[in-house]
């Protein structure tokens, strides 16, 4: 399949980051244009990409279901090898794109093909079935990871996610009163919209600094 890749960020930088969207909404949706502006802005190379499901609907009439993840894997590797970078990559996603990418880490991660992994809201159950884990694979994971969580995420608030037995190569950045977009109500916490997104900046590029630091030593 074809991959039309949105781009932000320095030609140059020293790393690119390929992130795929959320089961509902678009690469280019608000929220993924602004974290991956704010990545971009800190000196990250971002490039975003849609799973097929997602790029019929912009051609199609009516609105195809996510695919499941067995189909979606497969398309995420496919976009890996169609964007052909040169130098170091981290791969991740908004939701349901960074679970697809914590699923193939640790073999891309184990060949050298990959960094690390940055999830922007992880799904770690659907909302409102919270016996439904989607963690088993994050118990094991030895790709360094980095979670950008809203505190009162649906999908996993803080709460929630402080039970779970996860691997220690993962970090989570935990950001006060946000949404599964990352978003803090107004008024609420202190902290804005922009606030949050340039915490998260800052964090992942010092993230990924570190993590390409100790892979060249």
């Amino acid at each position: 399949m074809a991959f039309n890749f949105l781009f932000d960020g320095p030609v140059g930088a020293n790393h690119t980051i390929l992130l795929a969207h959320g089961a509902g909404g678009a690469m280019d949706s608000p929220a993924m244009t602004g974290i991956a502006q704010a990545l971009a802005s800190a000196g990250s190379r971002i490039a975003r990409f849609e799973f097929d499901y997602m790029a019929a609907r912009r051609t199609s009439a009516g609105r195809k279901p996510p695919s499941r993840a067995e189909k979606l894997i497969p398309q995420y590797l496919a976009a890996i090898k169609a964007l052909d970078v040169k130098g170091p990559l981290f791969i991740g996603g908004k939701s349901m794109g960074g679970r697809i990418a914590s699923m193939i880490a640790d073999e891309l991660h184990a060949s050298g093909d990959v960094e690390g992994l940055l999830c922007l809201g992880y799904p770690f159950h659907p909302i409102g079935k919270p016996d439904q884990l989607r963690t088993a694979h994050l118990a094991e994971l030895k790709t360094p990871a980095l979670i950008a969580q809203g505190t009162r995420d649906l999908f996993g608030t803080r709460e929630e996610v402080s039970g779970y037995t996860l691997s220690s190569a993962i970090e989570i950045l935990w950001l006060e009163d946000g949404d599964h977009d990352l978003k803090p109500r107004k008024g609420v916490s202190g902290f804005t919209a922009a606030d949050h997104l340039k915490t998260l900046a800052g964090k992942v590029a010092a993230w990924t600094d570190k993590v390409t630091d100790a892979t060249s030593k």
